[in-house]
């Protein structure tokens, strides 16, 4: 593990280890190789360069490539890959039978190479197996989370301050991520998915709230510049707009999905309604979203709700639409498991939650609240807890 970390997070680490051996035993998994950041975060306790060999039963293996970070008993130094079987025969340690590589998350070219390491071996892609460790958290990892979001919700509170009269959406923006940063906030924040890129979030004013975007997001707007078509795009804000404000927080490692809406003066009572309407939403799916509960259930809820509010038309986008309603988060912004359509999921307790039912009203703006909740026994309990209500500025 890390060093200056303390027992606190070496006691977790072993909580870690442990979900990630209860789902390999159940899928007859022998070992797992870990080459990523994020899952070797995950393991570790921090990201290094090299890898996690993990058995199905006992404590893990570090192979670092580059000194740095990693350190004791169970670390041994390589300079690459194809000394980790020599290292684990000299440890008494025998070779798998059956053993996961990380295929949704690796290159095809690495995966080659690692496939090389143990002959004979099957090999099986266990990217969703440690997806599916990652999105139950640990009480170290809930506590983290929940000194994310009540920071996050603070520096939310403190949006409005930084808002001037004739500013363009970049100009306010800036304010935000600046407000973030001095709080804290480590930037970029880490997500999944071939599509997706990292970011430090939108901001969305008008009708760019309803523009089509090439990543996967709820709603994603135009972006400043087609290299990286996402967010903000220039607009002065202007009486009549709503203004969401999506920026992740990212404090500690984990993050917490938090969106608001401000209104530059009074907006359409459409979009007023249509707001409500998203935070009566957030109530029934948090009342509803106990262990055992189906994602997919969740998520027809929510469209039997917009459909009887008259605004199924706009839930989730305009031209183009969401699929979904809310998704896991913590390391990765969209962790498992997704609140959508064909979702085989349940909720189970300790998993965190981002719920977005979002609006797009054309001729005023995006609407609807996000947050991310904790799945306990008695339902969704918010993590980011500052008001839901639009702000006008």
């Amino acid at each position: 593990m890390f060093s200056g970390d303390g027992q606190c997070l070496s006691k977790d680490l072993g909580l870690r280890c442990g979900g990630v051996q209860r789902r390999m035993r159940e899928e007859e998994l022998d070992a797992v190789l870990i080459s990523t950041n994020l899952n070797n975060l995950y393991l570790a306790g921090g990201v290094f360069a090299g890898f996690t060999y993990l058995q199905a039963e006992g404590e893990p293996l570090f192979f670092p490539r580059r000194e740095g970070g990693v350190c004791g008993e169970r670390v041994h130094a390589i300079r690459k890959p194809e000394q980790i079987p020599g290292v684990l025969r000299e440890l008494g340690v025998s070779a798998p039978k059956c053993l996961g590589l990380e295929a949704g998350a690796i290159t095809h070219s690495t995966w080659l190479r690692l496939s090389t390491l143990f002959p004979g071996a099957e090999l099986r892609d266990c990217t969703g197996l440690l997806g599916a460790a990652r999105a139950v958290k640990t009480p170290y990892e809930i506590a983290l989370m929940k000194k994310t979001g009540s920071r996050h919700a603070m520096v939310i509170g403190q949006f409005p301050s930084v808002y001037e009269p004739g500013m363009t959406d970049q100009a306010w923006m800036i304010e935000m991520i600046r407000l973030m940063l001095q709080a804290g906030s480590l930037g970029i924040f880490r997500v999944a998915g071939e599509s997706m890129e990292a970011f430090m979030g939108t901001l969305l004013a008008g009708d760019n709230g309803g523009a089509v975007s090439p990543y996967d997001f709820a709603l994603g707007g135009t972006g400043l510049h087609p290299s990286y078509p996402v967010g903000q795009c220039g607009v002065k804000l202007q009486k009549g707009m709503t203004v969401m404000a999506d920026i992740a927080a990212n404090f500690y490692g984990y993050l917490t999905d938090c969106s608001r809406i401000f209104s530059i003066g009074r907006i359409a009572q459409r979009a007023s309604d249509a707001h409500q309407l998203s935070i009566e939403i957030h109530a029934a799916l948090a009342a509803a979203g106990v262990p055992g509960a189906s994602c997919e259930a969740l998520y027809q809820q929510a469209l039997r709700m917009a459909a009887a509010g008259g605004f199924a038309d706009c839930l989730m986008g305009g031209a183009q639409k969401a699929r979904f309603i809310g998704h896991g988060t913590g390391l990765v912004i969209n962790e498992q498991p997704v609140l959508g359509a064909r979702s085989t999921a349940v909720l189970q307790e300790g998993m965190c939650i981002a719920l977005e039912p979002k609006f797009f009203i054309p001729g005023t703006g995006a609407v609807g609240p996000e947050d991310t909740y904790l799945v306990t026994s008695q339902g969704l309990r918010s993590l980011t807890p500052c008001p839901q209500d639009i702000v006008e500025v």
